[in-house]
């Protein structure tokens, strides 16, 4: 039997589904973290003469915290979370704290921690899995209490050990955690640790504090590495060619695939798929085939068939030639674009030739055009040379004998901007759409605004700026509150915890006298003073019930804000003695939001009488 398709889906784009391998990271790479927390008395306000050990080398001065029916390494579970939000109560009684390093005693509890904490990451190859050690500790010379011979052995062992470990491809990190009045000096002994010279030794301690507010404002996001989404030869002339890792730089964040249990069992559950004939009611047997409809006939084709159709090409990157970054314009972008980047692994000398080509792209300021080959959807694409930070300090310094560096450029812990290239999806023609005039009766002129309109307009956006914009300080609050709700289920607690909604307007802000004021002037500019925004709507000439119960609201208010005298509530401080429904009065005859708690309230009315 034929089965009727959707016209536009038979031949739909696989790569531009957002389940594609091009915008889904890849699951090959995880992530092992041990954290290796200081539990020396300088940490705590009160100590305990004893403390336990808990590893499976069974090393003195090492708890490794961790549930039943839980493997090392794993995901954390809810009765994990659940026992480590407890530990502040029941650490001194189950775990204690003491000097692991002390003098008369060969005890080293810091090598210790790192061959236990590097038996832990042992799971996994270093090629597929990110291994880290997060040592957290306010101590910056664990061995300041050794002198002689014992103090140099001691360093010498523990600075091996954690050598072994980094050559095992673990990362080592030091989060110093400062004590009143005393700054950690990393100079000390953890400098050598981890390997810190030159510059980056004087910019460690200036990023540490960063980095440590950087993993608390993330321990509510999911966080996704730098990984290569795939490899691509390109192209340049003459059988030369380069190649290329391609990386995902922006994609929708997801709350995550929805998997179906039983009710009884609480297994999940196995979805599978039949065809029923639509005349007879039969369950299809036999391979189905697909029809797209042309000229009032049905056109079929088979599984096959269509795989042929649709691979037009084979993955490659082929350039077509240069243009100036003046022709590409900011419409053009029909994705996110893919981020490119030179691979050494198969072929050699890519590096250099992207260099040659990046750097004449840049002095040059044009841009690459080139044919970017998917299987299923052949693209235009435009290839823009990135500037990074270092590149543009140097050429305010002309100084061009200064040689281009591939190393990551970074700033307090984190990449500014990297050298290499931007793959922008171009569209053809069969893609731009004209646009359509708005008013095209034939002799009516269009609406234009007046010049004092414009000048309402330009003042409001001034009001309402919003200096130092970045979409990196917004996180989704729909997700935000979809992993709250999660954690409250898991952890069978009985409060959802608090969600800052970063979206949500600024009322006290917006509230200010400047910024109402530009607001009232730019609509009597469009609307002038007889417009009624309550009653004209859209050509909706009759009152919704909403609107007369809105504008009884606020005769009620105007008529009870003229029973006080606000101006002395405020003086004397006794706006705070006001009923919340009692100081929304104020607010609702002076048109100012309402929503919030009593103190917000009391604010707006005290910013609105400029006290």
């Amino acid at each position: 039997m034929d089965l009727d398709m959707d016209p536009d889906d038979i031949f739909r784009d696989d790569e531009d589904d957002f389940d594609n391998d091009l915008y889904k990271q890849r699951e090959a790479t995880k992530e092992f973290v041990v954290y290796l927390v200081d539990a020396s008395p300088k940490m705590f306000n009160t100590t305990s003469p004893d403390r336990e050990k808990k590893n499976l080398q069974d090393l003195n001065g090492v708890f490794v915290f961790n549930v039943a029916d839980r493997d090392y390494l794993d995901r954390p579970t809810a009765r994990l979370i659940k026992e480590f939000d407890l530990i502040e109560e029941s650490f001194m009684k189950d775990i204690g704290s003491r000097y692991g390093i002390v003098s008369g005693s060969r005890d080293n509890s810091l090598y210790n921690a790192i061959w236990v904490a590097q038996a832990l990451l042992r799971k996994g190859s270093a090629k597929t899995a990110d291994k880290r050690i997060l040592l957290f500790t306010n101590e910056d010379d664990p061995f300041g209490g050794l002198k002689g011979a014992v103090k140099i052995d001691m360093v010498n062992t523990t600075l091996q050990r954690a050598k072994d470990a980094q050559d095992l491809g673990i990362s080592i990190e030091v989060l110093p955690l400062g004590r009143p009045e005393e700054e950690f000096n990393i100079s000390l002994f953890y400098a050598d640790l981890i390997g810190l010279e030159g510059d980056e030794l004087a910019q460690f301690m200036p990023s540490a504090g960063e980095r440590l507010e950087d993993m608390k404002d993330q321990l509510r996001k999911r966080l996704f590495k730098k990984r290569i989404v795939r490899k691509i030869n390109f192209a340049i002339a003459n059988g030369l060619s380069i190649e290329l890792n391609t990386y995902a730089l922006i994609r929708p964040t997801t709350p995550g695939a929805i998997t179906w249990l039983d009710s009884v069992t609480n297994h999940p559950l196995k979805t599978e798929r039949s065809f029923i004939c639509a005349d007879t009611g039969a369950l299809l047997q036999n391979s189905t085939k697909l029809f797209y409809p042309y000229k009032n006939e049905s056109i079929k084709l088979s599984v096959e068939e269509l795989s042929e159709i649709k691979r037009t090409s084979i993955r490659n990157l082929r350039l077509l030639g240069f243009k100036s970054l003046s022709c590409l314009k900011d419409y053009h972008n029909l994705r996110p674009s893919t981020f490119l980047f030179p691979s050494e692994e198969d072929v050699i000398g890519s590096t250099c030739i992207f260099i040659a080509l990046h750097r004449s792209m840049l002095r040059l300021k044009r841009f690459a055009v080139a044919f970017y080959g998917l299987p299923t959807r052949p693209q235009l694409v435009a290839l823009v040379a990135q500037v990074c930070k270092l590149l543009q300090y140097i050429s305010l310094l002309n100084v061009p004998s200064i040689k281009f560096s591939y190393e990551e450029i970074t700033k307090a812990g984190g990449q500014v901007e990297p050298p290499g290239m931007h793959m922008i999806y171009l569209p053809y023609s069969d893609d731009i759409r004209d646009n359509e005039e708005l008013h095209s009766t034939s002799g009516v002129a269009a609406p234009c605004a007046t010049d004092e309109q414009v000048r309402k307009a330009a003042s409001l956006m001034k009001r309402i700026d919003l200096k130092d914009f970045s979409v990196c300080q917004f996180a989704n609050p729909a997700l935000q509150r979809h992993y709250a709700v999660l954690q409250t289920l898991a952890l069978d607690e009985d409060e959802m915890p608090d969600i800052k909604d970063e979206t949500v307007p600024d009322e006290e802000g917006m509230s200010r006298p400047g910024v109402v004021n530009a607001l009232e002037e730019f609509k009597l500019s469009i609307y002038g003073d007889t417009y009624d925004e309550e009653t004209e709507n859209a050509g909706d000439k009759k009152e919704s019930e909403a609107s007369k119960k809105r504008k009884a609201t606020s005769e009620i208010a105007v008529q009870e804000y003229a029973k006080y005298d606000w101006g002395d509530l405020a003086d004397n401080g006794k706006l705070k003695d006001l009923t919340a429904a009692e100081l929304k009065y104020y607010l609702t005859a002076n048109n100012i939001p309402v929503a919030g708690k009593k103190e917000a309230l009391i604010s707006r009315i005290l910013t609105h009488m400029g006290k």
